[in-house]
């Protein structure tokens, strides 16, 4: 699998500050056997050697073009740890993969583990990484630690129960993990949840605890709020190895649209007549309100139906910002009853991101002679007067 390697040069710059330098190159992501030939001898190869835990088991009916990879250097911040499941060796070089489906289904992030005989470098290791040849092989061992999320991004309504996924796994037994889930809003950071397996104790709740012990860290928000919204990142820590997915939440809340008048309008000729549009209690903000109108003659034809007209004369109120705070907004028109208008269809269409398909309310507009009802009242008074 062709994979983006982000490498990094770091430096002191004249004022003694640590500067990185962002360095983008070519690399693949192959599994298979030491010793292997490299699928791309032009590229840095990272071969993945055979580990209890399989990044392909959650690549199943995925094809390679639907993926985005990313290498990254991994600083343990000068922390030198025996990894359990490795062979005697003095240090570990480490690396991160990404894997992320290119429609937002999934993301999964693992560690790579490369063994070298080499001593450690007595400081933080991303003060003097070693370098990396365009050609390389670097033979990595599994993924020693890996965390998933098929939740990267979701859309809620209020009131609705959410689960944010979060999946965890580790390549050996006994291991000392520590699962949180943080909220975070606005540069403001909360702790929801907290766990470590060498103690047993729980912070705060929304993620089971036989549940863990199988890695699933999923986290249910009961009762979705407006202030639910923000970005929910689980953490897993296996010293030394730390990763975290972000789930973020938003909020859709659809209108709730109506008229003011019913299926039926019936004025007399000459009458003007406020119609409303009220598309309420929606957010996000952004919401269209369109009034069109059909002709009579067009109802009911379904080929070569003159197309309906926009009407042009609409007027909007200011949005209004509920106690809840999803908003209101209506669009209106004044209709200036006339007898050759009578039997055409107007029609209110709300748009709004929540929406797959925009609301339609309509109305039929019945327009009454004025002579003919002075007569028909005239006539009743007449009637009433022979009684």
């Amino acid at each position: 699998m062709p994979c983006q390697f982000t490498d990094e040069h770091v430096s002191l710059n004249n004022e003694g500050h640590i500067e990185t330098q962002l360095i983008h190159r070519q690399a693949m992501l192959q599994f298979g056997q030491k010793g292997d030939t490299p699928v791309n001898p032009d590229a840095i190869t990272f071969l993945i050697t055979g580990s209890k835990l399989d990044l392909r088991r959650y690549l199943d009916g995925v094809e390679a073009e639907q993926l985005e990879c990313e290498l990254r250097r991994y600083s343990t911040e000068g922390i030198h740890i025996h990894w359990p499941s490795q062979e005697a060796k003095d240090y570990n070089r480490w690396f991160t993969c990404t894997l992320k489906q290119d429609k937002g289904l999934f993301t999964v992030t693992g560690f790579l583990r490369h063994p070298s005989n080499e001593p450690p470098p007595g400081q933080q290791d991303y003060r003097s990484w070693p370098a990396i040849a365009d050609t390389e092989i670097l033979t990595t061992s599994g993924k020693p630690q890996q965390i998933r999320n098929t939740t990267p991004s979701v859309k809620a309504t209020l009131g609705s129960q959410q689960r944010l996924h979060c999946q965890f796994g580790v390549d050996h037994r006994g291991a000392n993990i520590t699962v949180e889930w943080h909220w975070q809003q606005r540069g403001e950071r909360t702790k929801l949840f907290g766990h470590s397996s060498r103690t047993g104790q729980i912070q705060g709740s929304g993620v089971g605890k036989k549940a863990l012990a199988g890695g699933d860290a999923t986290y249910t928000l009961p009762f979705t709020k407006m202030s639910s919204e923000g970005t929910y990142i689980c953490s897993v820590l296996v010293n030394p190895l730390f990763g975290n997915q972000d789930v973020v939440l938003h909020i859709e809340e659809p209108p709730r649209v109506s008229l003011n008048v019913g299926n039926v309008l019936s004025v007399l000729d000459g009458a003007e007549q406020k119609v409303v549009c009220e598309a309420e209690n929606y957010y996000p903000l952004d919401v269209e309100i369109k009034w069109y109108e059909q002709d009579p003659a067009a109802l009911g034809q379904r080929v070569g139906a003159p197309l309906s007209k926009m009407l042009q004369n609409i007027l909007l109120s200011s949005h209004k910002h509920n106690q809840d705070m999803t908003y209101s907004l209506s669009g209106f028109f004044y209709l200036k009853a006339s007898l050759e208008a009578s039997g055409r269809q107007f029609t209110c269409i709300v748009s709004h991101k929540s929406l797959r398909m925009p609301i339609k309310k309509s109305f039929i507009l019945q327009v009454e002679d004025k002579t003919k009802q002075n007569k028909k009242k005239n006539s009743f008074r007449v009637a009433k007067d022979n009684l």
